[in-house]
C-alpha cells in the first residue's frame, strides 16, 4: 500500500476510510495485472469471475444516487507555494495520479525547487509494443506533471495542446520519473516542457500549452 493511502484525505468520498479504499483499489489493480498475465485454465477463470462478481454487486448497491463533488473544497496552500504531491488530495480518483482510482499506475507526484517530479513503474496493463511503456500512458502522464509544474507556479489551467516526442523506448518494470517546468508565460498562455528519465537517460520529451485559470472558480462544482 503507498503512503498515499496511510494520509488523511480531505475528499468527502475518501475521508475515513483512506486506508481501506486505498486496500481496495490496490487489489484491483492487481487483478488487473493478473487479467493480462495469469495462465490459470477456463475453469479456474470462471470461478474467480463469479467470486468477483459477487463482490461488486455487494458493492454496486452502496453506490449513492448522487456523485460526490469533483474537488474536495477550496485550496488552502498559496499558490505560489504551492506543493505538485497536494494534487493528489486534490484529485483522489484521477485516472493518473489518484490512489484511489484502480485505473492509475499511479503516478506519484512531489516538487523539486520549481520542477514538478512524477515516479511510476508500469506493469503489462500498460504495455504497448511487447515490453514497451504504451504511449498512450505516457502522455496521460505527462499532462498531469506538466499540469502539476503549473500549479508550482500558480498558473494552472485546462491543456490547450500537448506534444509528445517518443525519443526511445520507456520500459516495463522499471521506473520511470517525469520532471515538468514552465518554460514560458506568454500573456493569456502558459508553455511547460517536460521529459521522461529511465536508468538516467531521456526517454521522451513533452511540451504543452495550458490556459491558466483562478481555481477558485471550479472548487466545489
Amino acid at each position: 500500500m503507498t503512503d498515499l493511502n496511510r494520509q488523511p484525505n480531505p475528499h468527502p468520498a475518501v475521508r475515513g476510510r483512506e486506508r481501506s479504499l486505498g486496500r481496495l483499489s490496490e487489489v484491483v489493480r492487481r487483478l488487473a495485472e493478473l487479467a493480462v498475465t495469469t495462465g490459470a485454465p477456463a475453469g479456474e477463470l470462471e470461478e474467480a469471475a463469479g467470486a468477483l462478481e459477487r463482490v461488486a454487486d455487494r458493492l454496486a448497491a452502496r453506490v449513492p444516487t448522487a456523485p460526490p463533488p469533483k474537488f474536495p473544497g477550496r485550496p488552502q496552500e498559496d499558490p505560489e507555494s504551492a506543493d505538485a504531491s497536494t494534487l493528489h488530495h486534490a484529485m483522489p480518483f484521477d485516472p493518473v495520479v489518484g490512489a484511489f482510482n484502480p485505473v492509475a499506475p499511479p503516478v506519484i507526484l512531489e516538487s523539486a525547487g520549481r520542477t514538478a517530479v512524477g515516479r511510476a513503474r508500469y506493469g503489462r496493463c500498460f504495455e504497448g509494443a511487447p515490453g514497451w511503456v504504451h504511449g498512450a500512458a505516457i502522455a496521460a502522464a505527462f499532462d498531469m506533471v506538466l499540469t502539476a509544474a503549473n500549479r508550482i507556479e500558480g498558473v494552472a489551467g485546462p491543456t490547450v495542446r500537448l506534444t509528445v516526442h517518443y525519443r526511445r523506448p520507456t520500459l516495463l518494470a522499471k521506473e520511470a520519473v517525469y520532471e515538468g517546468w514552465v518554460a514560458e508565460h506568454r500573456g493569456r498562455r502558459v508553455l511547460t516542457a517536460g521529459r521522461l528519465v529511465q536508468d538516467g537517460e531521456t526517454t521522451v520529451e513533452a511540451e504543452g500549452e495550458f490556459a491558466p485559470f483562478d481555481p477558485k472558480r471550479l472548487i466545489g462544482r
